[in-house]
């Protein structure tokens, strides 16, 4: 059932454009991912969207067709210690630009979802706010980058299952802070980012 309105194909037409978007900028432990997606200009779907209006189950099923039919797509991760090293914007920028040198298909166009980019070679790029949401080729990457990353935080909920990341994937819900508070933080923890809601009871 398609209960929203369809999404663009393209910000400029008959370029090579690669969407990007990324997941996991407000989590308090992981990396950030990236993802960079060229689609075929006349790709449609019922259902692609921004990956938070979409369940887990279809975000998955999503990433397998995305993946079939995409021209190119590729994904950058930046860890938490990058993170903490040059901000979590930055970070989030930059695994767009690792994500950009792994395409086999080198764009003439990059859109990107939200309102801030640093240049990317000398390709031209458009920021667009809520771009998950209005571009097929952003919606694909923000469902790529969302379900890279949530692998990646299951995988770490092996080694760390107190914090239940499998379920948080990271974000600062209640659960993930309290168990800071009982458990301190690991090595997969952003430590420039306020983990607790009052910080004085956490010694760094």
């Amino acid at each position: 059932m398609n209960n929203h309105e369809p999404l663009l194909n393209y910000y400029k037409e008959e370029a090579i454009e690669a969407g990007c978007d990324e997941a996991g900028r407000g989590c308090l432990a992981g990396p950030v991912v990236a993802a960079a997606v060229i689609l075929h200009p006349d790709f449609t779907h019922s259902i692609l969207n921004d990956s938070k209006k979409i369940n887990e189950k279809n975000r998955y099923l999503l990433r397998k067709e995305i993946e079939e039919t995409a021209i190119s797509y590729a994904i950058g991760i930046i860890d938490n210690k990058g993170i903490d090293e040059i901000n979590i914007l930055k970070a989030s920028i930059m695994a767009m630009h690792k994500a950009l040198d792994s395409l086999k298909t080198r764009p003439n166009h990059i859109i990107i979802d939200g309102n801030k980019f640093i240049k990317y070679q000398d390709i031209p790029h458009k920021t667009i706010i809520k771009g998950d949401a209005k571009y097929y080729s952003i919606a694909a990457a923000s469902i790529l980058a969302k379900t890279y990353r949530d692998d990646i935080m299951k995988d770490l909920h092996q080694n760390h299952p107190e914090y239940n990341w499998k379920k948080n994937k990271g974000y600062p819900t209640k659960e993930h802070r309290q168990a800071i508070k009982d458990f301190g933080t690991t090595q997969y923890h952003r430590m420039t980012f306020r983990l607790l809601d009052d910080q004085l009871s956490l010694d760094f």
